[in-house]
């Protein structure tokens, strides 16, 4: 049963990234815009709330879940170096000699 859930892609690349937050403030903007005009049309400000969350909830399902537009430009990694053994690896830094200051 789990093994159903391993298969499905969790990651998102940048540019995905990018896109879906840029379509979850788009919605958010355009759904607080009309819901601020109509519920001052009708003068009912509970409108204006059912449809800014109506907004949330339609951006939500655009943009939390990892849709195959948000991964069509994928990281290509650099090789793993392979490990040395011993500890004769030293940090850079660590050459160098310590300034004394006064």
């Amino acid at each position: 049963m789990l093994s159903m859930f391993k298969n499905i892609p969790t990651h998102m690349d940048y540019k995905g990234q990018k896109l879906a937050e840029q379509i979850f403030q788009g919605i958010i903007l355009v759904s607080a815009v009309i819901g601020f005009l109509y519920g001052f049309a009708i003068e009912q400000f509970g409108w204006t709330v059912y449809i800014v969350l109506g907004g949330f909830a339609v951006s939500c399902l655009l943009t939390l879940p990892p849709w195959p537009m948000y991964r069509q430009n994928p990281l290509s990694w650099q090789p793993a170096l392979p490990e040395t053994s011993g500890d004769s690896r030293e940090k850079p830094q660590e050459n160098l000699k310590k300034k004394k200051h006064k």
